[in-house]
């Protein structure tokens, strides 16, 4: 009768902290073999002495609690410091506990029942407890009001004139995907002020009527489009690869063109991230003449070019003017590549599409190429537009198998489509156009990205990626290893080779170079140096002079990591710049979670892999890569300002996990299981014809959450002349990427660039959470946000309308690996009419 008075609070709690003792104990046991931290096991083996206590009614329970609960903040604070997210990772089990143990079904029963005097929260150990857990909670309020991660500080104001190479584009005008063929992603208006931009408003918005979710749509349909303005209309395509033209001040669609594209289920990736413009200017690029022969000790065209007769035929591909309008000749034209492989060229002015451009309108793009096979070879990028060239590349799928199409850089005659000269990495020395019925050399390195030009200089400037599979690469030849992950530049009229800059030797971890590289000019020791900015997936920023490729700010070669698996190898050494967002490395401190359980389920797994900082290379065990192949940057690139040279950054932080798996034959499916159907869709990190397959995921926790501790998304501002970060805050909010939609402000990850102006205002809007966001380009102070219907993964822009407003667009759609919310939203903002 005595007992069933006492209750059964301390029994059920007894339980309850057995359980959370047993786990901790054995997962710190575990921990602690393999070298990690002696804490979980420690605080395990308490809990279950606290457990047993409280089992026996004993109130030397509080007590006990009170010291594991003292001991956990001092550990805490020790290796985390006061930043608050880690502080709670390690802390709020523990916390909640001492919590439930201060309350009177516990406290009202312990002790009494053999003399001793009962306990409450303010009374014996519950004191003690109570104490320990207010000093907790100030503790923590102090780290809430902390920030370790900010860098407070200030860009300089303008020092130079406005650029040049910006060629014939009207301020309040945007010809290319960066605007100008430069890739600065500046625009020289300044109505938009830090003063003034709270004010912005919803101008207009337009819907395009193309959503993800179409019955056999690839998982990564994405809605990447950055609109040119021309004139008075807005010009853009969708994931599904319509073209369609707008009026810039209204919204109101003007024409829509569809291409009717084939193969979509073969597809890897489907988006269109923009359109090219090009305005005849008289004359016509003519084919420089092929060279007598190959320098001496060069591979001759047989030794380097598949045989005729090995070469499939190529794909049936639909006409680009089949059901659509037609114009005879274009001096203007929009050039669009395709999800199937081809460029069509349309006027602007009616949508039709311009016949006298290639065979009736279009140039396929699978000419003279090996191993065509359907979703195998395309463009998602925009191409480059010079001196009446247009010039293109293409994605090849990285790890389906190591015979795959070329990764050629063409140039086409803008007004007829003739091929006028080819750059093949694996036969560089030869651009001259390769004849009918020979091929190209396959799986070469290629470049999905957006290239930049120089017309003054007469240089193209192409970011490379990898020779596919990205992960094993005891297989490549000596032209792979030149021009894989590298920016190479190219003379703009022959193609030939003028200089080439690597940014990762003997790539195994899939950083190709997918930020398109930024021109402007900048003043070093009082002199005007022509400089190409190079950012990368590992966080450098690369800043060379444009003209020869040797590096302004410096570039240092740093020992890696070793031990490639056989017969495989490492590069010695990796370049590092000045000017490097490279984040240090991750230790078992750095591991985090939503509460201390899975942050310990981390810190194993940390240790059960192969991790020795940057480089190091893939393994059978596992190899964590971080920063991972999502990149402190991708192809949003950064915006640059000319007069004040600066840089507008926005770097991202996600570790992956890298894992060979050795491969038996070609038909079995040993990432994704099964067997190879006859005709199957391309089975991704099979790698089939290579020693190995790769398992690629991202190193995240039990409950889906990053492993490693945040922030894992900033901005931050750079001064381009000394390669100084001079100002970096978190960015972002969970609030749509949580289970509960709280918007706690850890810094999250962005993928679409950012856009610099004239007013000192930058814009972004790639975030996973799905906001438009102002920030003042100076301090990085945020200025304004609005709330976006979808996901923004895609690169604003900035243009002046009839009525005489600054207008900022973006496009709100979605993006599907990412899993942010589709949608189909081009929306455009403006400041009040008549304000400033």
């Amino acid at each position: 009768m005595q007992e069933a008075r006492r209750g059964y609070g301390p029994a059920i709690m007894a339980i309850l902290l057995g359980l959370l003792g047993l786990g901790a104990a054995g997962g710190g046991l575990w921990l602690a073999a393999l070298g990690g931290s002696w804490y979980y096991l420690v605080v395990g083996l308490l809990m279950l002495a606290t457990a047993l206590l409280l089992w026996r009614r004993s109130s030397s329970a509080l007590w006990l609690y009170a010291l594991l609960t003292l001991g956990t903040l001092a550990w805490a604070v020790w290796e985390a410091g006061l930043d608050w997210w880690p502080l709670a990772a390690r802390g709020d089990v523990v916390f909640l506990v001492g919590l439930a143990l201060l309350t009177p079904w516990i406290t009202r029963r312990l002790g009494g029942a053999s003399g001793e005097r009962r306990v409450t929260a303010f009374r014996g150990g519950g004191l003690a407890l109570s104490a320990t857990l207010l000093i907790a909670l100030v503790t923590g309020a102090a780290a809430l009001l902390n920030d370790p991660h900010r860098v407070e500080g200030a860009l300089s104001q303008a020092r130079a004139e406005a650029a040049a190479g910006t060629g014939e584009v009207p301020p309040g005008e945007w010809h290319a995907y960066g605007r100008t063929g430069f890739g600065q992603r500046y625009s020289p208006l300044d109505q938009i002020t830090p003063a003034n931009a709270s004010q912005l408003e919803v101008a207009w918005t337009y819907h395009t009527g193309d959503v993800r979710g179409r019955p056999g749509d690839p998982v990564e349909t994405t809605f990447e489009v950055t609109p040119l303005k021309i004139g008075d209309r807005l010009f853009l395509c969708t994931p599904h690869q319509n073209v369609i033209a707008l009026d810039g001040d209204t919204g109101r669609e003007i024409w829509r063109y569809d291409p009717k594209i084939q193969n979509e289920l073969a597809l890897q990736h489907l988006t269109c991230r923009g359109l090219s413009y090009y305005q005849a200017a008289g004359g016509t690029a003519q084919a420089p003449a092929a060279p007598a022969g190959p320098p001496s000790g060069a591979p001759t065209g047989q030794e380097v070019q598949a045989r005729p007769e090995q070469a499939p035929p190529p794909l049936n591909l639909p006409a680009a003017a089949d059901g659509a309008r037609t114009v005879a000749s274009c001096p203007r034209k929009l050039f669009m590549p395709t999800a199937d492989g081809r460029l069509i060229a349309l006027d602007p002015e009616s949508g039709g599409v311009c016949t006298s451009f290639g065979e009736g309108g279009q140039v396929n793009l699978w000419a003279n190429m090996p191993n065509v096979k359907p979703g195998g070879y395309y463009s998602t990028s925009p191409p480059v537009v010079a001196r009446n060239l247009v010039i293109i590349g293409g994605t090849v799928l990285d790890n389906v198998s190591v015979s795959e199409p070329a990764g050629v850089i063409r140039a086409f005659d803008a007004d007829t489509g003739a091929l006028v000269w080819n750059f093949d990495p694996g036969n560089p020395d030869t651009t001259a156009p390769l004849p009918p019925g020979q091929t190209y050399v396959p799986s070469t390195p290629n470049s999905w990205s957006i290239s930049s030009v120089d017309e003054a200089l007469g240089m193209v400037y192409i970011p490379f990626g990898n020779q596919p599979p990205d992960q094993w690469g005891a297989n490549r030849s000596p032209n792979t290893e030149r021009f894989a992950s590298s920016v190479v530049a190219l003379d703009l009229a022959t193609g030939q080779l003028r200089w080439v800059f690597q940014t990762v030797h003997h790539d195994l971890w899939d950083y190709d170079v997918p930020s398109q590289p930024s021109l402007m000019d900048l003043t070093i020791e009082g002199r005007r140096v022509p400089a190409l900015l190079q950012p990368t997936k590992q966080g450098e920023i690369y800043v060379l002079n444009r003209e020869t490729g040797q590096p302004i700010l410096p570039v240092n070669e740093a020992a890696v990591p070793q031990g490639a698996v056989p017969p495989d190898r490492t590069a010695p050494t990796q370049p590092v710049s000045r000017l490097s967002f490279d984040p240090p490395p991750l230790t078992g401190a750095e591991m985090w979670g939503a509460t201390m359980y899975d942050q310990l389920a981390c810190r194993i797994a940390l240790k059960r892999l192969r991790y020795e900082g940057r480089y190091t290379p893939p393994s059978l065990q596992g190899t964590l890569v971080y920063p991972g192949n999502f990149g402190v940057f991708n192809w949003g690139s950064i915006a640059v300002d000319p007069r004040r040279q600066v840089a507008f950054t926005t770097p991202a932080y996600l570790a992956f996990v890298s894992q060979l798996v050795p491969r038996q034959d070609d038909t079995t499916l040993y990432v994704q299981g099964g067997e190879r159907p006859e005709g199957s869709l391309p089975a991704l990190n099979e790698n089939f014809g290579a020693p190995y397959a790769v398992k690629l995921y991202p190193f995240t926790s039990v409950l889906g959450l990053p492993c490693q501790e945040p922030p894992w998304g900033y901005v931050a501002g750079a001064d381009l002349t000394t390669g100084q970060v001079l100002w970096r805050h978190k960015n972002g909010t969970t609030r749509d990427a949580a289970p509960v939609p709280l918007p706690f402000p850890m810094g999250v990850p962005s993928l679409g660039g950012p856009i610099m102006t004239a007013g000192g205002v930058a814009f972004l809007s790639g975030t996973i959470d799905y906001y438009l966001r102002a920030y003042d380009v100076t301090n990085g102070r945020e200025l304004w946000k609005a709330r976006l219907p979808a996901g923004g993964q895609a690169t604003p822009m900035t243009y002046l309308g009839r009525d005489g407003r600054q207008y900022v667009l973006v496009s709100a759609g979605g993006h599907g690996s990412l899993g942010t919310k589709a949608g189909d939203s081009v929306i455009a903002y403006a400041l009040p009419r008549g304000g400033r």
